[in-house]
């Protein structure tokens, strides 16, 4: 289940106070629209300077870019239908869900790919354009979605097997449990999630326990290096907590009875919002380069130099 979608179902059971509910939901649209603004400006920039269209790091982190726009609108509008909408019709909340699972699920795995690719680059920088080339890097793209794809689309196979076709016109609150409430795919989810943590945690400890070695022994820009793997380890870890979000959640339903729509809503901005506004950080201003052409597009389209 997304933290979207466990604060739906915080919301059925306790529902909040109108200021409150309005707070809520001001401020994550407010921060949402603020992340995609700026994301949109990352993508115009990447996609008018042939300089960042013929780099693999910049082609992965503008696939990256994309990805979590498109969760975050969708994370986000889920948020605000839990608390007006309330009820979907069963085939727009399954569309819904599967494409916000898609695109979750891809952020670890973009994020294990670039620490790949960055590894490569700091410890074999001979043979790095050899071995990441922007062909490899469209097919590696697309075997992350292949990726996703399997891990979720047997949770619609499963539910048009087990459920009558009446279930498909019947109107639900817009979670992963109504949209696919057969008991094998929450199993499936969660042996899927497992998986999944290990690979991404052991690629990123090893490619970034080399890069931190290889750092530390050069003679420029160690510090400026450090500090960026320190950012990108602080995101895999908080993207990674989609994997864990369902026994994340489970744990705070247990640990705080009595505020759980308040606990939910810290764990939605946590797993889904925050992850979404480092990037930005760490191309759009640490990145020399990415930093000199964006300013054109967000300072009031003043000419890069």
């Amino acid at each position: 289940m997304t933290s979207a979608a466990l604060n739906v179902t915080s919301v059925v059971r306790y529902p909040d106070p109108f200021s409150k509910a309005v707070a809520k939901n001001v401020m994550v649209v407010a921060v949402g629209i603020t992340i995609v603004y700026i994301n949109a400006s990352l993508i115009h920039t990447f996609s008018k300077h042939q300089i960042f269209y013929m780099n693999p790091r910049y082609i992965l982190f503008i696939h990256m870019v994309v990805n979590d726009m498109i969760q975050l609108i969708l994370a986000i509008s889920l948020f605000v239908i839990s608390y007006t909408i309330r009820q979907l019709s069963v085939s727009i909340c399954s569309i819904l869900v599967l494409v916000t699972l898609f695109t979750s699920e891809n952020t670890p795995l973009s994020l294990a790919c670039m620490a790949v690719e960055c590894y490569i680059a700091v410890c074999m920088p001979l043979r790095h354009a050899q071995i990441w080339t922007i062909r490899r890097t469209h097919l590696l793209i697309g075997f992350m979605w292949m990726t996703s794809l399997v891990s979720v689309l047997p949770d619609l196979f499963i539910t048009l097997a087990t459920e009558p076709l009446e279930f498909y016109h019947s109107r639900v609150f817009c979670v992963r449990e109504t949209a696919f409430p057969n008991p094998i795919a929450i199993k499936k989810r969660d042996y899927t999630y497992y998986v999944y943590l290990v690979i991404v945690w052991l690629i990123i400890f090893y490619t970034y326990f080399k890069i931190l070695f290889t750092a530390k022994t050069a003679s420029k820009s160690s510090k400026k290096a450090r500090n960026t793997i320190l950012l990108h380890a602080v995101q895999v870890l908080l993207c990674t907590t989609t994997y864990a979000a369902p026994q994340l959640n489970e744990f705070i339903l247990k640990t705080f009875p009595k505020d759980q729509a308040d606990s939910l809503f810290a764990s939605f901005i946590i797993v889904q919002i925050l992850p979404r506004s480092i990037s930005p950080i760490i191309y759009g201003v640490r990145d020399n380069t990415m930093r000199k052409y964006l300013k054109r597009y967000l300072l009031c389209n003043v000419r890069a130099p």
